[in-house]
């Protein structure tokens, strides 16, 4: 059988709840009915031992108990030898103010009652007697629970009811607001449950609202954050594939045509209109390249192999292979490297990878007559890479889209330029696979200031 979450939380809370209470109907009746009757008797223990001298003084005097036979003033005089001076002083025995002097008696021998309470029998506390190392006697006291008068008795019963229809009443209001707790707990969880079944169906709209701010209203914002991130990865899921689809169409379809107009006759087959082909091969071979290594950064599939290796070689190289291409370009290329070495831990092949593509991205979308500049220089734990190009600029607005696969700014990134939109993002992956920082900036040139930050070895 299926138990639900509501009824086990409302169980739990109601078992809890009752258990305190008889935990405290059980204090309750062993402190006041037990502990304190005891604390008493054992007062009387006491006044019994205070009192045992004076009987076996009176009965060596005596002989025998026949003078305490009828005489109680005798028999109160032996209990409590000074009553007046005491009730004068106000300094009466709480025995006495609970009756222990009525209470008391003197049994024989055979424990026949001599003198005292008329209900003092074998069955009363006593202590004996003791004359000439022989017991002559007994002197004993009722226990104060069985002299309680009736309304005493009634007393204590109304009080036990009185604690029993208070606990009563306790167990059922919290069983009231148990069960209303309980209830909201599983209406929220209701809708927790609900909402996963249309996530996991596909509904990424879904939201739960925040009702509370405790344990399941975290979980309903954690719930909330997912679907969230579910819903733009499927929104961007649908984009790359759209995107994915043109970029490969453009190419092939330039293809498709020079072939078609060769075979029509429309065209020659020439050395014009193969390199016119090649060039779109070339165009569709590197966009596949990007697409493989984004798809492998994106999963972290890259095979890094992780050495201790020193940034400022690196950037050289990728700047030395690039220099050429630059000055054809018509762009001065500005170098401020500070002298290494700067030692990180990463893959020598793809870092450089990673230099050449934002160097890659600075040639294609920097004007003619332009420049570029390259920083390097360490702070702190760190060592930090800027690149800066000048005009044209991005807009500040579109500044947080640079990162994301097939963006292109209409102004500065178009076809014509040979961008696939993917070589940013590749960066990105890059650098936060080795535990980098990545970020994109207006330059003072006019165009972007690129930066990256990475964390130094420890030397």
């Amino acid at each position: 059988m299926k138990i639900s979450l509501a009824f086990k939380l409302f169980s739990v809370l109601l078992a809890a709840c009752i258990a305190v209470f008889a935990a405290q109907a059980f204090i309750l009746r062993m402190s006041v009915q037990k502990d304190f009757f005891d604390y008493l008797n054992s007062q009387e223990q006491d006044r019994i031992s205070e009192a045992l001298p004076r009987f076996a003084n009176a009965y060596q005097e005596h002989g025998n108990w026949n003078f305490l036979k009828g005489d109680l003033k005798t028999f109160l005089g032996l209990i409590l030898p000074q009553p007046d001076l005491e009730l004068r002083r106000g300094t009466l025995p709480i025995t006495e103010q609970t009756g222990a002097s009525v209470r008391m008696g003197v049994l024989d021998i055979h424990l026949k009652r001599i003198a005292g309470n008329q209900l003092l029998d074998e069955n009363a506390v006593r202590r004996p007697i003791v004359v000439g190392g022989e017991t002559v006697g007994w002197l004993g006291i009722i226990p104060i629970q069985r002299v309680l008068l009736p309304n005493e008795a009634r007393f204590l019963a109304k009080q036990r009811k009185t604690w029993l229809i208070f606990g009563s009443v306790s167990v059922l209001l919290i069983a009231l607001l148990t069960w209303f707790l309980s209830q909201k707990v599983r209406r929220r969880m209701l809708n927790l449950a609900r909402a996963t079944r249309l996530l996991a169906g596909g509904d990424y709209r879904i939201r739960i609202p925040v009702e509370t701010i405790d344990e399941i209203g975290a979980l309903a914002q954690d719930f909330n954050s997912l679907a969230q991130a579910l819903e733009l990865n499927e929104r961007a899921r649908r984009t790359f594939m759209a995107d994915i689809s043109h970029e490969l169409r453009t190419p092939l379809a330039v293809v498709r045509a020079e072939l078609e107009a060769v075979q029509d006759g429309v065209r020659v087959l020439n050395a014009q209109s193969l390199q016119a082909m090649h060039q779109e091969v070339n165009q569709l071979g590197k966009l596949i390249d990007d697409l493989n290594d984004l798809a492998l950064t994106d999963v972290g599939a890259l095979a890094y192999r992780r050495t201790p290796i020193d940034i400022v070689t690196i950037l050289n190289t990728a700047l030395n292979t690039m220099q050429s291409r630059f000055i054809s370009a018509g762009l001065r290329l500005e170098r401020e490297i500070a002298d290494g070495p700067f030692i990180i831990s990463g893959d020598e092949r793809r870092m450089l990878q990673l230099f050449s593509n934002i160097l890659e991205n600075a040639l294609r979308y920097t004007d003619a007559g332009g420049q570029v500049s390259i920083s390097c220089r360490g702070t702190g734990r760190m060592v930090q890479i800027v690149m800066e190009d000048s005009a044209p600029g991005v807009p500040i607005d579109k500044l947080p889209f640079l990162f994301e696969r097939f963006y292109r700014v209409e102004e500065s990134r178009n076809r014509a330029s040979g961008g696939s939109g993917l070589g940013l993002a590749i960066c990105r992956n890059i650098v936060e696979a080795h535990e980098g920082r990545i970020a994109v900036h207006p330059s003072a040139l006019g165009g972007l200031r690129l930066t990256i930050e990475l964390g130094l070895t420890i030397q």
